[in-house]
């Protein structure tokens, strides 16, 4: 279990002026933190100036360059054994904080995966749970909420991934299935998100296909099979089927079955070479 003092919390933030001081007083009469850390991140607004009045260090973007970076300097910002990330919009209450806190040290990364009911629009919602069905097949491991900010983690296992962290949105989608992927000790531990202060900046039609792409870079880059097998196997089947069918059917096999059948091959082996190059990366690791 990790202690409080040892723990630095980051909360990136952008044009959190409402809500910032109150959830930055809240995380200080809960626990003696090593350091509270707030990533004004190019704000019109009077965040950062309330950030400082409440007690937090801030560090300030001169313009506003996403959410992925503002977590990415907080990371390397901070001097604590382990960071915590929490939203600036006053969605994670504090006792959720302390037991995520709690699962430190046990676990390499600790997520608070939020119940369904507290995920914003029906919208949003339908479109978390398809990205969470299809990370847990591409990483073959349960994943109840892919997208949660809300997370704590070794700060070493979090600086080793930061060429891999995007600037924007996706920055959890990325931690979650690096972690996974490289076999770290992950967990999900449910929480409760309260209505945020403010409007959210996430748009689901431009977010969540960034989510998407992300998803297939990271699996790509720890384990390609899980994509490129499936792809072989669908062309293979098609491509075999159809040539079946035009065999009896047409006595020859047709053009298009042999390309389906050469592209499956194809397809196939170079998920083997990606695999090998994948495995390569890590060797000798730390």
């Amino acid at each position: 279990m990790a202690d409080p003092s040892s723990v630095s919390i980051v909360i990136p933030a952008y044009n959190e002026e409402e809500g910032i001081a109150d959830v930055i007083s809240t995380l200080r009469l809960a626990a003696s933190w090593h350091e509270i850390i707030v990533v004004d991140d190019g704000s019109a607004d009077g965040t950062g100036d309330r950030a400082a009045a409440a007690g937090a260090a801030v560090v300030t973007h001169p313009y506003n360059k996403g959410n992925g970076a503002a977590v990415k300097s907080g990371i390397r910002r901070a001097t604590g054994e382990y960071v915590l990330i929490i939203d600036g919009d006053g969605q994670h209450p504090p006792e959720d904080a302390l037991r995520l806190v709690s699962r430190l040290g046990e676990y390499d990364l600790v997520i608070g995966a939020r119940a369904g009911a507290t995920q914003a629009t029906q919208t949003r919602r339908a479109g978390n749970s398809a990205l969470n069905r299809l990370a847990s097949y591409l990483t073959d491991r349960e994943i109840p909420d892919l997208t949660s900010g809300f997370r704590g983690a070794r700060r070493e296992h979090l600086r080793e991934f930061l060429h891999l962290l995007p600037n924007g949105f996706s920055t959890p989608t990325t931690t979650t299935l690096a972690f996974i992927k490289v076999g770290y000790n992950v967990i999900f531990e449910p929480v409760e998100a309260r209505q945020r202060a403010g409007q959210s900046k996430i748009k689901l039609a431009r977010d969540g296909t960034k989510f998407l792409i992300i998803i297939f870079k990271i699996v790509t880059l720890f384990s390609p099979l899980r994509i490129f097998l499936p792809l072989s196997l669908a062309s293979f089947i098609v491509g075999a089927g159809y040539a079946a069918w035009t065999i009896a059917t047409q006595s020859h096999v047709t053009n298009s079955s042999v390309l389906l059948i050469l592209f499956a091959v194809v397809v196939f082996l170079v998920g083997l070479v990606s695999e090998q190059i994948s495995a390569l990366r890590f060797e000798g690791r730390q």
